[in-house]
């Protein structure tokens, strides 16, 4: 097999790259096959867990973009759409994927299929996929990519030519300009200026970093089947039982990955406990990704402060030192923000989960503002910054501030 040719240096500067032919022709019959086996099945799920007011179709009628979460969903994975796993390995998505990031180790971290809603439903709004309120303001993305390179990367792969997906190239660098911002206060579903529409044919791909301005600019009726996940250093998987389904060397690359996922927890537990030790904690960052400069770790740092809030929240969850914009998020897991769910909060006890969030409570302070929202991001209005990083405080000076009190 020929290897893909890929400029990473255009990649990085843009923040995207459209690739021609990530799937082989001779994967694409078989992989549309699989992907109509798969939509039926998620289709049966959706009937039986629509809610009473639901039309008979429950999400499959009532999204506008129903998307299956095909390495996450007991059961809708078998031995007859095994090669829908089996893509996530291949060297046109995988090995580009280390390729970009530079990091050998980067894991496959989502697994998704985006499919046409019933009914045209027209543009979504621009945005970029962060949430400032659970994971970091957007500088805190840009000096760690220009620092370090993207620590993730997401892909967008047709098996039908799709020209949805519009991006603002090397916007992933940078907070929005003034003339963005106006028109995102305008309106946020027409295009911005020296906005590019990715045209894809069937079996492309385009690969990009997800701070980058991008778009849904129409989610019609039309027949869509694109693979849409990720990868990153950082990987959690709830459920594995498609391994069962799938060849050796796949089942042990993915068990590889859950035990990658289960290192970085430990890591992520050492680092949080080196907070309430009041040493360690830069050696621990260190551990959890090596070779990050002061950008990088401070980013990872307001990670830990989320991580942190959550833990705080499950074991306490009538405590008012929490901004309520944390509670909604400590039952989820995102594991390219360290957030490792509810199990990994009950590695710590209640107690340990107060004082390790009265550790990070100043930091959590420094990160917000009044209640606001930016046009441009995801959610809604939140306490938090959704650009800037805070100015009074960085990795040293916070890491004194409770080092001092040890």
């Amino acid at each position: 097999m020929k290897k893909m040719e890929i400029d990473r240096a255009k990649f990085l500067q843009e923040g995207y790259l459209v690739l021609r032919e990530v799937v082989p022709a001779d994967r694409l019959v078989s992989l549309r096959a699989e992907s109509e086996l798969l939509v039926e099945r998620q289709k049966a799920r959706w009937v039986a867990e629509r809610a009473a007011d639901d039309p008979p179709g429950g999400v499959w009628e009532t999204s506008a973009q129903p998307r299956l979460q095909l390495g996450t969903t007991p059961g809708l994975v078998d031995a007859a759409t095994a090669g829908f796993i089996t893509f996530w390995l291949h060297e046109n998505t995988l090995g580009v994927s280390r390729e970009l990031l530079q990091l050998p180790q980067a894991a496959v971290t989502e697994m998704m299929m985006m499919c046409n809603p019933t009914s045209d439903r027209g543009p979504a709004a621009w945005h970029r996929d962060i949430h400032p309120f659970d994971t970091a303001p957007l500088q805190g993305y840009i000096d760690d990519i220009a620092e370090n390179g993207p620590r993730y990367v997401q892909w967008n792969i047709p098996l039908y030519d799709d020209d949805v997906l519009w991006v603002v190239p090397g916007s992933h660098l940078r907070l929005n300009t003034e003339a963005e911002q106006r028109q995102l206060d305008r309106d946020p579903r027409v295009p911005l200026p020296g906005a590019v529409q990715t045209q894809l044919r069937a079996g492309d791909g385009v690969v990009y970093i997800t701070p980058i301005l991008h778009w849904g600019s129409n989610y019609s009726a039309k027949l869509r089947r694109t693979l849409h996940g990720g990868y990153c250093p950082f990987t959690a998987y709830v459920d594995l039982s498609f391994s069962a389904h799938v060849a050796d060397a796949v089942r042990e690359a993915f068990a590889g990955f859950a035990r990658q996922s289960a290192r970085t927890q430990d890591l992520t537990e050492t680092v949080l406990r080196a907070v309430l030790a009041g040493h360690g904690f830069r050696e621990g960052l260190e551990a959890l990704q090596s070779g990050l400069g002061n950008k990088g770790k401070w980013l990872l740092t307001v990670y830990l402060c989320k991580a942190a809030g959550y833990i705080h929240v499950l074991h306490n969850p009538q405590a008012g030192d929490v901004d309520p914009a944390l509670h909604g998020s400590a039952q989820n897991t995102h594991a390219t923000t360290l957030n490792w769910g509810p199990a990994f909060a009950e590695r710590f006890s209640a107690a340990e989960a107060a004082a390790l969030w009265r550790r990070f409570a100043g930091l959590d302070a420094a990160l917000q503002t009044g209640e606001h929202h930016v046009a441009g991001f995801q959610g809604g209005p939140v306490p938090y910054h959704f650009n800037q990083l805070p100015t009074d405080l960085d990795l040293d000076s916070f890491v004194d501030s409770w080092a001092e009190k040890s």
